[in-house]
């Protein structure tokens, strides 16, 4: 399948619902992490009694549904869309986020997959641009994709189009207009020169000569 099949311009399309399945799992192991760590050598040590236990328990499930319902929300705010001169991007629940990345301003696009993505057959994109850069940061990641590698083929088919001419600095994809060149102003040559110099040399000789 070609690779505008699978994401066609103009179009909106999500990251795969595996994103739920994967920040849910990173979310538990956290919280596995944190019960061995700290919660458990205190029930151990007697330092947590049963109420304080209690507590603790229901205070990790209520973290654990809200993290849940976060999540699913944070899945149905993202969208992507690519277009012929730039990525266009949406996201968040409480606080929503928009953003345009212009094609011609793309300087890498790293793949990225950790343990679980790739037991989960996900990957994400880090979208870095010229301008975050110096930051060490991307621009902006494309989450939980299925065929990241297509994906981010098809991306760099698009920077390399933009940057060989198909676009210009603006990101509006309009061909941008050479400027007219202003005209060479005439030199003279350097032999000329040197005659017009040797000829007045000659002129101040006479002149010399007649005031003598």
């Amino acid at each position: 399948m070609a690779d505008t099949e699978l994401f066609p311009r103009n179009v909106p399309f999500k990251p795969s619902e595996s994103l739920v399945k994967w920040f849910f799992i990173d979310f538990i192991l956290f919280l596995a992490f944190i019960v061995v760590v700290c919660i458990l050598p205190m029930v151990l040590t007697g330092a947590v009694d049963g109420y304080v236990g209690i507590a603790i328990v229901g205070l990790l499930i209520l973290a654990t549904g809200l993290f849940f319902t976060w999540t699913k929300l944070y899945y149905e705010s993202m969208f992507y869309e690519l277009h012929a001169d730039e990525l266009r991007w949406r996201r968040g629940v409480w606080f929503r986020t928009t953003g345009i990345v212009p094609y011609n301003r793309i300087t890498n696009l790293d793949l990225r997959q950790g343990p679980v993505m790739r037991w989960l057959n996900i990957s994400s994109i880090a979208v870095q641009t010229a301008g975050y850069s110096g930051q060490g940061t991307p621009e902006i990641r494309i989450e939980a994709i299925e065929h990241a590698e297509e994906l981010r083929e098809l991306l760099r088919n698009a920077v390399h189009a933009c940057n060989n001419g198909s676009g210009d600095a603006t990101g509006t994809g309009r061909q941008s207009t050479p400027a007219t060149a202003a005209p060479e102003q005439p030199r003279t040559p350097i032999g000329t020169s040197l005659l017009i110099l040797d000829e007045l040399r000659r002129i101040r000789t006479l002149l010399e000569q007649q005031k003598k």
